[in-house]
């Protein structure tokens, strides 16, 4: 599918780009994309959740009390977990979270949810651009001339841009990606798409 190409500005440039049908144009697979999702938030969690057990507690081991005669339950440890201060019992343990996907399924769901934003006309290509140094002003009057200044955005660039990273890393509203680094939990959580020229050609070496 045919899409035209702006400048920083916003402006037509007169030139057209060809996004491949195969990743911006297919018939979105919701399930896929629910999978996906799942596995990128349960890979985010640490995982390092831990309570102590009556083992791990500091305390004396001497046996409290008589075990009868006393006319309440044996006890043998003031580490108890049944003792304010013991172990606790069953607590939570470190464990990894990390879900398994096929890469057939994450390529379906990524391309799933590229093209549920093509069709939601969420996506804007704009010629390459960079800046000279890092800054958050620039960066401002790229997204306000391309109108997506109001909207939470996600800018996709060829490769690793520092200065554009930088300068876009400070805003809560939009995000800097490198084509290679894609997913789809990013491409759902943003309102808009922004492709630059470069990146596009990339998505095609890579996904399509």
């Amino acid at each position: 599918m045919k899409v035209e190409v702006l400048n920083i500005q916003g402006e037509k440039t007169g030139r057209e780009i060809d996004l491949p049908d195969g990743v911006f144009g297919i018939e979105p697979n919701e399930h896929a994309v629910y999978l996906a999702v799942k596995q990128y938030r349960a890979n985010q969690r640490q995982g390092t959740h831990k309570s102590k057990e009556r083992g791990e507690i500091k305390g004396s081991t001497k046996k409290i009390k008589r075990q009868k005669g006393t006319g309440t339950a044996r006890a043998g440890s003031i580490k108890s977990p049944i003792f304010r201060g013991g172990g606790r019992i069953f607590g939570p343990k470190p464990h990894t979270y990390n879900v398994a996907l096929n890469k057939k399924v994450k390529s379906l769901a990524r391309n799933s949810a590229l093209s549920s934003k093509m069709a939601k006309q969420g996506v804007v290509v704009v010629e390459d651009f960079s800046f000279d140094a890092p800054k958050t002003k620039a960066y401002l009057d790229v997204l306000a001339g391309l109108q997506v200044d109001d909207k939470k955005t996600l800018v996709v660039t060829a490769d690793y841009d520092k200065t554009v990273y930088l300068s876009g890393r400070n805003l809560s509203y939009s995000s800097v990606m490198s084509a290679k680094d894609l997913n789809t939990y990013a491409i759902l959580n943003a309102n808009s798409i922004v492709l630059t020229e470069g990146s596009v050609a990339k998505i095609k070496e890579l996904f399509a």
